[in-house]
Formats: C-alpha cells, sequence, structure tokens
C-alpha cells in the first residue's frame, strides 16, 4: 500500500513540475496519429503520385500558422526556397507520369482528400512541436508524446484494426521488419526535435519534401523499378531550394545576433557616458 502511495506521489510531483501542461501533449499526440493514420491511408486509396502532390499542402498551413501564432517573419529567400521546393516535388510528379506510374487507386478522391486532412495535421503538429521545443522541455516533449502517443494507437488498433491485427503471421521477418520500423520512427522523432528547436517547422517541413524523392531512389534500387531521368533534376532542385532556404535563416539569426549586440553597446555606451558625465559634475573645479 505505502509503495503504491509513493509511487503514486511521485507520478503526481512529476507532473506538476512539467513545464507544459499534460493535455498539451495528450492533444499533440492524438493529431499526430491521427495525421500519419490518414496518410497511410490515403496510399491505400490513391496512387503515390497524388500522394506525393497533395503533401506538398502541408507548406503553406506551416507558414499560414507560423506566422500567425510564432510572428515567424519570411523575407523574399525564404519564400523564393520554399517556391523552389515545391516546384521540385512538381518535377517528380511529372517523372512519374512520363514514366507511366498513372495507377490510380481504388478511390482516388476519398484518397486525395484523407492526404490534405493528413497534411494539415501534419502542420498543426509541425507548428506546435516548435512552440513546445522552444518553451518546455525537448526530453519532456519526447517523453509524453510517446507514451501518449503509444496508447492512443493501442486503443485506435483495437477499436478499427482488429482484424488486421489477428491477421499477421508473426515470423521472424515480420518481427524484424516492425522492430526496423520502430528504431526508424525512434531516431526520426529524436532528431525531429532538435532540428525544430535549430531551425523551425518551415525548414522541417521543407526537408520532408525529399522523402518523397528517397522512396522513389528505394524503389528504383531494392526493388528495380524504373525511374525517370526528371528525378535526378527534381533531386537537385529541391536540395537548392532547402539550401537557399537555410542560408537565409542562419543570414538573419546573424542579423539579429549583431542587432542585439549593436543595442548592447549602444547601451553600454550610453551608461558609460552618464558615469563619465556624473563624475564629471561632481567633480572639484
Amino acid at each position: 500500500m505505502l509503495q503504491h502511495l509513493s509511487c503514486s506521489w511521485v507520478m503526481c510531483s512529476w507532473l506538476l513540475s512539467m513545464e507544459a501542461k499534460w493535455y498539451c501533449y495528450l492533444l499533440l499526440s492524438l493529431v499526430d496519429v491521427e495525421a500519419n493514420f490518414l496518410v497511410v491511408k490515403a496510399y491505400q486509396n490513391t496512387s503515390m503520385t497524388s500522394v506525393m502532390l497533395l503533401d506538398c499542402w502541408a507548406i503553406p498551413c506551416v507558414l499560414v500558422l507560423t506566422w500567425v501564432f510564432l510572428k515567424t517573419k519570411y523575407g523574399l529567400m525564404k519564400i523564393s526556397g520554399v517556391v523552389i521546393c515545391i516546384v521540385g516535388v512538381v518535377i517528380v510528379v511529372f517523372s512519374d507520369v512520363h514514366a507511366g506510374d498513372r495507377a490510380g487507386g481504388s478511390h482516388p478522391v476519398k484518397g486525395d482528400f484523407l492526404v490534405i486532412a493528413g497534411a494539415t495535421l501534419y502542420a498543426v503538429t509541425n507548428v506546435s512541436q516548435e512552440f513546445l521545443v522552444k518553451n518546455a522541455d525537448r526530453l519532456e516533449l519526447m517523453s509524453f508524446t510517446g507514451l501518449f502517443g503509444a496508447i492512443i494507437c493501442a486503443i485506435q488498433i483495437s477499436i478499427f484494426e482488429r482484424g488486421a491485427l489477428k491477421a499477421i503471421d508473426w515470423s521472424t521477418g515480420t518481427v524484424l521488419s516492425y522492430l526496423v520500423i520502430a528504431l526508424g520512427v525512434f531516431l526520426f522523432y529524436s532528431l525531429l526535435t532538435v532540428l525544430l528547436k535549430t531551425y523551425g517547422a518551415a525548414m522541417f517541413t521543407l526537408s520532408l519534401l525529399t522523402s518523397d524523392m528517397w522512396a522513389v531512389l528505394i524503389r528504383n534500387f531494392a526493388y528495380h523499378e524504373k525511374v525517370d531521368s526528371l528525378y535526378y533534376l527534381a533531386f537537385a532542385t529541391t536540395a537548392i531550394g532547402l539550401i537557399i532556404y537555410s542560408m537565409k535563416e542562419k543570414d538573419q539569426e546573424k542579423q539579429i545576433g549583431g542587432e542585439v549586440i549593436d543595442e548592447q553597446r549602444k547601451l553600454f555606451d550610453e551608461e558609460d557616458g552618464e558615469s563619465m558625465r556624473d563624475s564629471l559634475i561632481g567633480a572639484p573645479t
């Protein structure tokens, strides 16, 4: 009995010492889980080309959300980097169409709406994570989103995916595949917090555009599927856009840092001038 009370006391004290409210992490985990769920369902209903194109909807959503809620300012160079990245993704779509990847899926309209909904939720998740990682504790964010996310996934699977769960053949290869996926997701979310704290949600969302291109590359070398020559141009275009966006952010940080230093120097000079003036006034003639 005392052991249970002590554990409860430790848990309560931990919850009270959190820098952010626990229900913020719960809502964030719920949005993140549903975003992943919607995009996975979209792949079952529409083509990969449509998912790649409509997934770009997350970019303007992130820009608007960070501008409204985080007061992030975007200059001409940043917007140019975003446009170049989107052009790269459009080239990927054209390369798929040119190569004959015209599979429309079983329910393309339904799949397209699922992608748009998932991309919107991804934008909300990325902006919320940027706010929490900069105003709360990074380890706290990773711990509670992982905890609440696992609980939400378990509840959702037990309700909607019971048939698929029972149909799984739990062989050695299947278990190893799930372990590899779990390791990849763990590394992804661990590095995600570092990227969000350093560059922000907009840079992270733009970087995710290259995931579709890596998927095409894996299709070529792992599954020996044909890749159109436009893919390489698209990859280079998106990489250039990311470099332009990243360089502009670093320049702005240097500019902001320089302005802060100049203000501090100006303040110190004013204080030194006032102290010198007071000493001269107070000095005997």
